[in-house]
């Protein structure tokens, strides 16, 4: 049934979808009215599916937005790597999309050619419970919320169970050393793993942030100082070493597409990956035996001590420059209320996870056992600035995949592991020195 727009600006969606998976809204802050402008479109720039029911969800929610407020809300692709470059240049000439999906800190580049979005987000955190504190950090700076929490993607060890147990292991290793030794003896049956060393946005930069926080080095400390160069590092760089000798030959230009590919085409048997690839297994009959075979685990636990991985984030940008910034607040409030987030949430079938305690009750996600490791995605998430605060010095780094390049340089022998680290010391200062 399409709802009148003058029924949608009344009420704005005050409880939709709040008894949903047990969800009871909370009252104590009024609820903020977007009346969009008179004639008002909207564009949206997102991120390629790697679940095509994540796309298809979005959209259908879109198409209520549209059918409710008379907003056309215009979404266009780019792949993961274009994002970040895209969002740039959007916000460098002040013109382009209205909203952009961004990754990981992107917005704390250019926090002031983006829309205050705070009472948005306060509204919203008071109401599901609150954010989770990883993935809200990407999108505030203080208490001023300069982008909206969208989405942590999960990711996780995904592997080949039959293959595991052919090598020798009829449990997966908890920890970093055990996890070698498997590497080594899956090579040898000649069903090897496979990690990117390549400019990933997503792949790439997990395994990167794990290789180093796994064995308790950072980027940073508390004070923002590069630390970098130090013997934690180097025995993280030494450790992926001997991972890399174990892996299929090629990894250091894999993108986000390629560990997905090779695992798929039998290439591989154990990669680091969102549930994506579990799915294109499960819906292709081609492919029904790997899906069967599949299982998944959280990263094995390093010299540190404890569980630590970075998970990709997503935050929606609202530009400074769109000609209709209360149609587009209006556009993210309704996308991120229960109706239409349960159902992207359920859509996308564990592969994004939510970003509001309260949606941690959707049914997906033990609805199947392969989607355990990413339930807790937004909650367990170390932010990529680790140990330092979040900003222009932390997103730069990354965006110039500092700590990826280390470790590729390292690998494949293109540096020692010394220079390797001194070279990221260099220029990750160019950022925290700014």
């Amino acid at each position: 049934m399409t709802i009148k727009r003058r029924e949608f600006l009344a009420a704005t969606a005050a409880v939709a979808g709040a008894a949903g998976f047990g969800i009871k809204p909370s009252l104590a802050q009024a609820e903020p009215t977007y009346t969009p402008e008179s004639g008002a479109s909207l564009r949206l720039l997102r991120w390629t599916p790697f679940v095509k029911g994540d796309e298809e969800a979005w959209i259908a929610n879109t198409k209520k937005f549209t059918e409710a407020t008379g907003v056309e809300v215009r979404i266009d692709k780019e792949s993961w790597e274009d994002i970040r470059p895209k969002a740039a240049v959007a916000a460098n000439v002040g013109s382009g999309p209205d909203l952009i999906m961004c990754w990981f800190d992107d917005a704390h580049q250019y926090p002031d050619k983006l829309v205050d979005l705070t009472e948005l987000g306060n509204y919203l955190g008071n109401k599901y419970e609150g954010w989770y504190d990883g993935v809200k950090g990407y999108a505030t700076r203080g208490d001023t919320f300069i982008a909206m929490p969208l989405t942590a993607i999960g990711n996780a060890v995904v592997y080949r169970d039959s293959h595991v147990k052919a090598a020798g292991f009829n449990e997966f290793p908890n920890d970093t050393a055990g996890f070698l030794e498997l590497c080594k003896a899956m090579k040898a049956k000649g069903t090897p793993a496979g990690f990117p060393h390549g400019k990933a946005v997503g792949d790439g930069n997990n395994y990167a942030h794990w290789l180093l926080w796994s064995h308790n080095g950072m980027m940073v400390d508390e004070s923002g100082k590069v630390t970098i160069n130090s013997p934690e590092t180097l025995a993280s760089i030494n450790y992926a070493k001997e991972l890399y000798a174990t892996f299929i030959p090629g990894t250091e230009s894999w993108q986000d597409v390629n560990n997905n590919r090779a695992f798929l085409a039998g290439q591989v048997s154990l990669i680091a990956n969102g549930v994506s690839v579990y799915y294109t297994a499960k819906n292709d009959p081609k492919l029904a035996e790997i899906a069967k075979d599949i299982r998944t685990t959280n990263f094995p636990i390093g010299p540190v001590g404890k569980s630590v991985e970075l998970c990709q984030t997503s935050s929606l940008l609202l530009f400074k420059h769109s000609k209709y910034p209360e149609a587009a607040k209006a556009y993210i409030k309704f996308m991120m209320e229960a109706d239409q987030m349960n159902a992207w949430i359920q859509g996308s079938s564990a592969y994004c996870c939510q970003p509001l305690k309260a949606f941690a009750k959707n049914p997906i996600w033990t609805a199947d056992p392969v989607h355990a490791p990413y339930a807790r995605a937004s909650e367990k998430l170390r932010p990529n600035g680790y140990a330092g605060p979040l900003g222009y010095a932390s997103a730069a780094t990354m965006a110039d995949y500092v700590l990826v390049d280390m470790y590729a340089a390292a690998v494949t022998g293109q540096m020692s592991p010394e220079d390797a680290m001194k070279e990221a010391e260099r220029r990750a200062n160019r950022y925290y020195r700014v």
